[in-house]
């Protein structure tokens, strides 16, 4: 019965596209639109501006197409997160671990947006970005500033 199902899952996936919309958000400088650029272009470019508003960038690969919104993370814009979060067939919310002084309002910020009733049943996936740099945070560190340990496996 294995064998029969993926058949006709491989002979779906040929008709038939398969459509996703993503929220990326997190406060500013975090890495947002150089995340969207490299899902997009499959590179990465130091020469990223902040993102004023809002960006949207639809990105097919394959049969599948991913409608990526790209969220300003500056204080102003912050109150549009909720807006760009309903409905999404998840949210990515980037958090620069490098930047140590921002993630207590980062976590500030992600727990006031997943508060919100409209965002209930939306998967959200929390992205440590900048791992790289020295002064970045381990991933255990990060979870326990953001306080989930109960919830991290």
């Amino acid at each position: 019965m294995g064998l029969w199902d993926s058949l006709l899952n491989w002979l779906r996936s040929l008709f038939f596209k398969q459509e996703m919309e993503l929220s990326l958000i997190g406060l500013q400088n975090a890495g947002k639109t150089s995340l969207v650029n490299a899902i997009a272009t499959g590179g990465y470019t130091e020469d990223s501006i902040p993102t004023v508003g809002f960006n949207m960038r639809k990105v097919t690969k394959g049969n599948v197409t991913i409608k990526l919104w790209d969220i300003g993370g500056q204080r102003r814009f912050r109150t549009m997160w909720e807006r760009y979060c309903r409905g999404v067939s998840a949210i990515v919310y980037v958090v620069d671990v490098a930047d140590r002084d921002s993630v207590p309002i980062a976590r500030t910020e992600l727990l006031d947006l997943i508060m919100k009733p409209s965002l209930d049943g939306i998967p959200l996936l929390v992205l440590g970005n900048k791992i790289d740099k020295s002064e970045a945070l381990s991933k255990q560190a990060l979870v326990d500033q953001l306080g989930f340990q109960d919830v991290y496996e």
